[in-house]
Order: structure tokens, then sequence, then C-alpha cells
């Protein structure tokens, strides 16, 4: 499979160091969150992760409304996605998602069927997979 693109983050030290990318466009300290016994002065991974989750999950969203005949304006969707970090059974460390869709300009039910096509062609849906607890909610304004 040919890759449509690609790029590189340098992480150092940690959760309590810093990520750069090749680029320098993003350029991040790191911080460990103050539940978790942290200064909380600075992003974290599950930060990250729950930004580019809601982004690229938004995007696909707006991918399969296309291909359906529907148009949105860039505020009559939004997409909050939380990350969770819990302990598994064997004492390591698992994540969980849940996304709450908010749509405006179309019904339930519509807005229903366009979420889970959203979610079976978004690359971070694709990723996690059977490997994270992932809930999704749907709601219309």
């Amino acid at each position: 499979m040919a890759s449509l693109y690609s790029t590189k983050v340098r992480a150092s030290g940690g959760r309590h160091g810093s990520i750069r990318s090749e680029d320098g466009l993003l350029d991040l300290k790191l911080a460990l969150p103050r539940t978790l016994g942290g200064k909380g002065d600075a992003t974290n991974p599950e930060q990250l992760f729950a930004g580019g989750y809601a982004a690229c999950f938004e995007n696909a969203i707006l991918h399969v409304s296309r291909d359906a005949g529907h148009r949105f304006a860039d505020n009559d969707i939004e997409v909050v996605a939380r990350i969770d970090l819990s302990r598994n059974e064997a004492g390591g460390f698992a994540l969980s998602a849940a996304l709450a869709v908010t749509m405006a300009g179309i019904d339930q039910e519509s807005a229903e069927r366009l979420v889970q096509s959203a979610h079976a062609i978004c690359p971070y849906s694709n990723a996690i997979r059977s490997n994270v607890d992932v809930t999704v909610s749907v709601s219309v304004r």
C-alpha cells in the first residue's frame, strides 16, 4: 500500500520531556498530569491523541457526508474526544476513548449513519479497533 503522507516526530525525555516534528511545526514540552503526580504544566500524550483523533474523526465525517450528498459548514460538526488512561488486569496501562459528536442541520438517524460510516474509514478508528475500547455518541442540534 502506497503511503499518502508520512511524518516523523522525535520524543526526548519521555512524559517529562519534549516532542518535535521534523518540520518544526510541532514543538512541545510534555509533562505528567497533576492527577498522576506530575506538574501538569505542559501537554501530555493523551491530550495529543485526543486532539488528533477528534480532528481526524471530524474530517472522516465530512468525507462521508460529501459522498452522501450532505454539505456542512465548519461549525455544523463538533467532535470531542476523551481519552482515558487506566490500569489493565496485568498491571500495565490501557487507553479507552469516547467520541461525542454533535451535528447541526441533519436528523438523528442520518447523523448516526454518517458517524458509523466515518468510524469505518477514520485512520485513528482503524488503528485502534479491537485494541482500545471506543464509545461513540451522536447528538443533533
